[in-house]
């Protein structure tokens, strides 16, 4: 019998920063998880999302930085081919890209099985020949024909896509529904076995709160973000899921306003949304709001490099983000962006 393979605990490699994130904060580099919620919430526009920036290398909700960009593999079980390429090129317009241009591969075939062995011969054999750097699967109760509340019957399915993330260095985003009514925990309220909430090393999970969606992410290995509002709008011709304004949290309400902390950390030098957010110690879908607003005021620029400041003759004037609220319990849009209604509403929502 041979013995198993062991090496001394600090023998193990080493993971440096810069190679942690496949989208920073957001997903872990050769991360496996769900991106799960209720139904007509945008979990489909979320993922098609994520796909397109790891693609591309454009951030992630056009806030979250891609570190490793590459071919992507996408199976959308529940979607017709011509509705993935109408959301696929809306997006792309938000994000300033051409489809054409990425490697975003769609599978065409009718169905997938994981629990069926021909089926995941072929996904195996169709990722070695690809090597992506995203697998994403919509949806999960698409791609069997298990009780999903048996986690004898998950675990084998879920197993199978880590033997893939192991043996090709892919992620894995898995789009999940969750159960009516919820949970404490949104990964609690996942439909199915609690094998589906253990599985993922990055989860993304959308929830409707009153008249607002949340987007919340939950990480294996790292300190998660706070939750951040979410909602289709319409941009630069295209729609997207965009960050919009929430109510601050009590932290951002003792310190000085963030537009103020913004325009007082750009400089004629661009900087980058990380440098930002570390500078001005607010959270990044915040910085996202303000620096969005300063685009639109002509405070900032944005190009390649990140962003910096535009030198102005005048004194800076417009709206503080320091309280986002309208006084009557609802929030404002951002400038520049229409919110297509709620996520759920949108007539292309799957």
């Amino acid at each position: 019998m041979t013995a198993l393979p062991v090496r001394l605990a600090f023998e193990l490699e080493a993971c440096p920063a810069e190679r942690r994130w496949l989208i920073e904060d957001m997903w872990a580099e050769r991360g496996v998880g769900v991106l799960g919620g209720s139904p007509k919430l945008g979990k489909s526009w979320a993922a098609l999302d994520a796909a397109l920036s790891v693609a591309a290398g454009v951030p992630f909700l056009r806030c979250f930085e891609v570190r490793r960009p590459g071919p992507v593999l996408l199976f959308a079980a529940e979607d017709a081919l011509h509705v993935v390429r109408e959301r696929l090129e809306a997006i792309a317009r938000t994000a300033g890209v051409r489809l054409e241009r990425l490697p975003i591969h769609v599978i065409t075939a009718p169905r997938v099985r994981l629990d069926v062995e021909r089926d995941r011969a072929a996904l195996r054999e169709t990722i070695q020949e690809l090597r992506p750097r995203l697998l994403v699967l919509d949806p999960f109760i698409r791609l069997h024909a298990i009780d999903e509340n048996v986690a004898g019957d998950v675990a084998p399915l879920l197993a199978y896509l880590r033997q893939l993330e192991r043996e090709f260095a892919v992620a894995v985003l898995l789009v999940h529904h969750a159960r009516k009514g919820g949970a404490t925990r949104p990964g609690q309220a996942l439909r199915g076995s609690s094998e589906l909430h253990a599985w993922g090393d990055s989860n993304l999970y959308l929830q409707r709160r009153g008249e607002v969606s949340w987007l919340t992410v939950e990480h294996r290995a790292a300190p998660s973000p706070a939750p951040m509002a979410v909602a289709l709008c319409e941009r630069a011709g295209g729609v997207s899921m965009t960050l919009v304004a929430a109510p601050p949290c009590p932290e951002e309400e003792r310190a000085a306003p963030p537009r103020q902390r913004v325009l007082d950390a750009l400089t004629p030098e661009p900087r980058t949304v990380r440098e930002l957010r570390e500078r001005c110690r607010i959270r990044t879908a915040t910085l996202c709001e303000v620096l969005t607003v300063l685009v639109a005021e002509g405070l900032a620029t944005q190009d390649d490099g990140g962003y910096r400041r535009e030198e102005s003759e005048g004194p800076v004037s417009g709206p503080s983000l320091g309280t986002r609220g309208n006084g009557n319990g609802k929030h404002d849009d951002m400038p520049g962006e229409t919110e297509v209604g709620s996520a759920g509403e949108h007539p292309a929502e799957g």
